[in-house]
């Protein structure tokens, strides 16, 4: 690793801090940045979301893709965290502190709304940033890909009733324009054009050409994670600062959550004697979120200023951190598996 991704945490904390102070300084500008989107889907991060992902679906052999079926057990672990055990525990846990240990710390007519912006952040499986954190695991980006893709299938059909029977409520009303675009945007598109450019490369017929094409434009995936961080954050600095306790409250649950199913996943994959490239993405899809899937159905159904959407802003802010060090534990961990 460069000294650069060594580091990658650091960075990450000044984009963080950077992001905060520019929000409070500088309002009106991330006022304009988060007006640019369409469907709830806010094209400024889509764009740096695509140059994060763009550089490893380069790496994608589609030729390879039909050895994946002969390795089952990643997707089996993905699938039952992301769908059986997942949305569940999230709910569990947002009653839990919400409900009863924070009962006396916060409004009880919020406590509801806190609890199904969990629920929603729950049940809704990451599609976009994997990638990001499969490669820097060193995973395998053809299982990936069918990861993503299989859950992104399953979203399409089991996210409406999932929320719903948690919600206790039967009329959800899913957002399709977003959770389709999202998946054009964060997946398809740059799927397409990684495709076309190994094609491109291939067509040398130096095998190396697509690793070296690939080291070069990785500094811009990782810029792309950075000014992201900056993006959230500043978007969201006069709520973190107006109310740093709330904020902390709300993060309580998700972190116990991501850690929790995280380990769950990864414990899981060990027993099964998965490769490391395999088991490491296999835990990181289950642990992070579809953050704007999320965001968008809870200002649907309670409001823009709504508890239930601030609890799902206070998912996107917890996670790269979270992940990060998932991440470097991952890496940690990784002579603990087959090779």
């Amino acid at each position: 690793m460069s000294l650069f991704e060594r580091w990658l945490t650091l960075w990450v904390a000044l984009c963080i801090l950077a992001g905060l102070v520019l929000g409070n300084l500088a309002p009106g500008l991330f006022g304009v940045l988060a007006g640019l989107e369409y469907a709830s889907v806010n094209l400024v991060v889509a764009l740096l979301i695509w140059a994060m992902v763009y550089p490893m679906m380069i790496a994608i052999d589609f030729g390879s893709l039909k050895d994946v079926g002969r390795r089952p057990k990643g997707l089996v672990i993905t699938l039952v965290i992301n769908w059986l055990i997942k949305p569940f525990t999230m709910a569990a846990l947002a009653v839990l502190f919400f409900d009863h240990l924070f009962a006396g710390l916060i409004d009880p007519a919020k406590a509801p709304e806190y609890i199904a912006g969990l629920i929603l952040l729950g049940a809704a499986p990451c599609t976009a940033m994997v990638f990001v954190w499969s490669q820097l695991t060193k995973g395998d980006p053809n299982y990936t890909l069918v990861q993503v893709s299989v859950n992104d299938l399953i979203m399409v059909v089991a996210f409406a009733p999932i929320v719903a029977f948690l919600l206790g409520v039967t009329d959800i009303s899913v957002p399709w324009e977003t959770l389709i675009l999202s998946v054009v945007l964060y997946i398809v598109i740059p799927l397409i054009a990684g495709a076309l450019t190994r094609r491109a490369l291939m067509a040398r017929g130096v095998e190396a050409a697509v690793a070296d094409f690939t080291v070069r434009i990785k500094p811009g995936s990782v810029l792309g994670l950075l000014l992201t961080v900056v993006l959230l954050f500043g978007f969201q600095g006069q709520v973190i600062i107006a109310q740093p306790l709330l904020i902390a409250l709300i993060a309580v649950p998700i972190i116990i959550q991501s850690y929790g199913i995280f380990a769950l996943g990864y414990a899981w994959a060990l027993a099964w004697k998965l490769p490391h490239k395999v088991a490491a993405p296999c835990a990181l899809i289950g642990t992070s979120n579809f953050f704007e899937l999320a965001v968008a159905v809870a200002i649907g159904l309670f409001g823009l200023n709504s508890g239930a959407a601030l609890a799902t802003v206070v998912g996107v802010l917890v996670e790269v951190p979270v992940m990060l060090s998932l991440v470097a534990f991952a890496n940690r961990t990784r002579g603990r598996f087959p090779a």
